[in-house]
C-alpha cells in the first residue's frame, strides 16, 4: 500500500501524522510512504530524517492525495483537502464529526473510507488513540487557564496556587476523565485549590483514591454545577461521549454568574464544547470574552506542543496503520471490531450512529457495510 503524509494546513497545527520511525516500520512491512515536503518541520522532524527511514518526499498536498491509498492526518481534513479525497481511498486521522456539519457532508460526498482515530476502542471501553491528547490536552488546561487568568490577558489576575496569607485560585473541572484527571494533576502541582465533578460514582472513587484530600470529588448535578461554576476562578470543561457532541453541562445563564476575569478553558470544543458560550478557536487567537469571562476554546490543543504530542500520537496509532496496510481495510476492520468502530463514513453512507444521530442523517451499520 501507499501511504501518505501531507503537511497538516489548521491554523498553528504543527504536528504530523507519522514519524520517521513509524515511516520505518511501514517500509520494512513492504509499503511505500510519501511524505509532502516540510510536512515534520514543525516537530522538529527534517526530511532527511523521513528520507533516510524510507520515505519519498512530494511537492505538495495535491500530490499525496493523489497518489497514496491512505492518508495518514492528525486533525480534520480542511476544505481544501476535502476536495482532494477520491471514492475508496481510506482517510485515517481525527474526524470529530458531530458538530461538524461541513466537513461530514463533504466525506459522504467524496465516497472515500474515513476512519476517526476518537472512536477506536478497546477490550476495557477505553478510546486508545483519543487518550494521549486527552492527556496532553488536560495538562495543558491549567497551563492556559493559569495565563488567561493574569490581568494582562483579560483575567482577574490571579495567580493559580496563590502565595502564603491569599487564597489560591479555585479550580472547577467538569468530567473526570482522561483528560480531567490530567487536569487536576496539574492544578494540584500547580497549587490550586481544586474541584472535580462527575456523573460516576466509580470515577469519583478513583480520583479520590488517587489524588486523596488534594482535591475535592463532587457528583454532577445541576444545582451542584450551578454553585461550583458561580464559585470558580477556572471552569475546564473536560466531558465526552464517545462520537457524539459534548453535552451543553453550563448555560449561558450560569456563565453570567461567573466573576469578573474569570476563565474557562473547554476541552471539549473538539466535539462542539460543554459550555452554551463556547466557539472554537485557533492558537492565532485563542481566547474571547463573553459577560466578562475569558473563553479559551482551541479545538487543537494539543498542537501547542507539537512534538510531544505527534509521538505520543504516534506510539499509539501505529499498530492500526499497520493493520490497515497489511490487509487492506476491509479485512483490518473484519479483524478488529474495536479497529472497526473507528469507521464513521464509508462509500457515502455514515457508520458512527452518534455521528447520523447529530446530524439527522440515515446511519448504516459498520458491520453490514462489511457483510458481516
Amino acid at each position: 500500500m501507499r501511504i501518505g503524509v501531507p503537511k497538516e494546513i489548521k491554523v498553528h497545527e504543527y504536528r504530523v501524522g507519522l514519524i520517521p520511525s513509524s515511516v520505518h516500520e511501514l517500509v520494512h512491512h513492504g509499503h511505500e510512504v510519501v511524505v509532502q515536503k516540510g510536512a515534520g518541520l514543525g516537530a522538529g522532524l527534517s526530511d532527511a530524517d523521513y528520507q533516510a527511514a524510507g520515505a519519498k518526499l512530494l511537492d505538495s498536498a495535491e500530490d499525496i492525495f493523489a497518489s497514496a491509498d491512505m492518508i495518514v492526518k492528525v486533525k480534520e481534513p480542511q476544505a481544501a483537502e476535502r476536495k482532494l479525497l477520491r471514492p475508496g481511498q481510506v482517510l485515517f486521522t481525527y474526524l470529530h464529526l458531530a458538530p461538524d456539519a461541513p466537513q461530514t457532508r463533504d466525506l459522504i460526498d467524496s465516497g472515500a473510507v474515513c476512519i476517526a482515530y476518537e472512536t477506536v476502542t478497546a477490550g476495557n471501553g477505553s478510546l486508545p488513540l483519543l487518550t494521549p491528547m486527552s492527556e496532553v490536552a488536560g495538562r495543558l488546561a491549567p497551563q492556559v487557564g493559569a495565563h488567561a487568568l493574569e490581568k494582562a490577558q483579560g483575567g482577574r489576575g490571579v495567580l493559580l496556587g496563590g502565595v502564603p496569607g491569599v487564597p489560591a485560585a479555585e479550580v472547577v473541572i467538569l468530567g473526570g476523565g482522561v483528560s480531567g484527571s490530567h487536569a487536576a494533576t496539574i492544578a494540584v502541582g500547580m497549587g490550586a485549590k481544586v474541584t472535580v465533578v462527575d456523573r460516576s460514582a466509580e470515577a469519583l472513587k478513583r480520583l479520590s483514591a488517587q489524588f486523596g484530600t488534594a482535591i475535592s470529588t463532587v457528583f454532577s448535578t445541576r444545582a451542584a454545577i450551578e454553585e461550583l461554576v458561580r464559585r470558580a476562578d477556572l471552569l475546564i470543561g473536560t466531558v465526552l461521549i464517545p462520537g457524539a457532541a459534548a453535552p451543553k453541562l453550563v448555560s449561558h445563564g450560569m456563565v453570567r454568574t461567573m466573576k469578573t476575569g474569570a476563565v474557562i478553558v473547554d476541552v471539549a470544543i473538539d466535539q462542539g464544547g460543554c459550555v452554551e458560550t463556547s466557539h472554537a478557536t485557533t492558537h492565532a487567537d485563542p481566547t474571547y470574552v463573553v459577560d466578562g469571562v475569558v473563553h479559551y476554546c482551541v479545538a487543537n490543543m494539543p498542537g501547542a506542543v507539537a512534538r510531544t504530542s505527534t509521538f505520543a500520537l504516534n506510539n499509539a496509532t501505529l499498530p492500526f496503520a499497520l493493520a490497515l496496510a497489511d490487509k487492506g481495510w476491509k479485512q483490518a476492520l473484519i479483524d478488529d471490531a474495536h479497529l472497526r468502530n473507528g469507521l464513521n463514513v464509508v462509500d457515502g453512507k455514515i457508520t458512527c450512529a452518534p455521528v447520523a444521530q447529530a446530524h439527522g442523517l440515515p446511519y448504516v451499520d459498520a458491520a453490514h457495510v462489511l457483510g458481516l
